[in-house]
């Protein structure tokens, strides 16, 4: 589907020097002599290059819709992980790669996550947008500290450190925003 240069947003994946990529970030500039133009940080989603294009409302981009298929995270073994489709139960396995690194800490058995792919290719893994752990070691809160809305470091059970509110202690099962890898809230369970 065509689009003009202007339409693009953060997240779309557009076709662009034959191949696909990922918009990152996106910047409206309007110079004080000649026509504005969009500028935007583009990521190859099959290899991770990035690129800083520059496009007018008047150039044609070629949007590219991929498919996504719900799958349910089953095992990692090493750098693979498998997953399996629960119409089907078809199973693949997709490297820490493709999975992306920032996600494969989040990954928990049972999960169900999307599977983005073009043309049957898997190109990645969208996680659901919280998920809840435990925290395993939080520090104390420093006497004095709250004058000003403070965070202090805690360590989840998948191993990634965040900063939660002093109240979080040891124990305590909270939400975690994964995109951000930020706390949420304390969980409701």
């Amino acid at each position: 589907m065509k689009i003009d240069g202007n339409a693009i947003r953060p997240g779309m994946v557009i076709e662009h020097q034959n191949r696909l990529w990922r918009a990152v970030k996106i910047a409206h500039t309007q110079p004080g002599k000649g026509g504005a133009y969009l500028q935007v940080e583009l990521k190859d989603i099959r290899d991770g290059t990035k690129l800083n294009e520059r496009f007018r409302s008047s150039e044609k981009v070629e949007r590219v819709r991929l498919e996504q298929t719900e799958y349910q995270y089953l095992f990692s073994d090493g750098d693979m992980h498998t997953f399996m489709n629960a119409e089907n139960y078809e199973q693949i396995a997709l490297s820490s790669e493709a999975v992306g690194e920032y996600a494969v800490p989040y990954l928990k058995d049972g999960m169900n996550v999307m599977i983005e792919s073009f043309e049957g290719e898997p190109l990645g893994v969208e996680l659901p947008q919280h998920v809840t752990l435990e925290v395993v070691e939080a520090d104390a809160v420093v006497k004095g500290q709250t004058a000003s809305s403070s965070y202090k470091p805690a360590v989840m059970e998948n191993g990634v450190k965040v900063l939660v509110p002093p109240h979080i202690e040891a124990g305590t099962r909270i939400v975690v925003d994964t995109r951000e890898g930020t706390y949420v809230e304390r969980a409701k369970d």
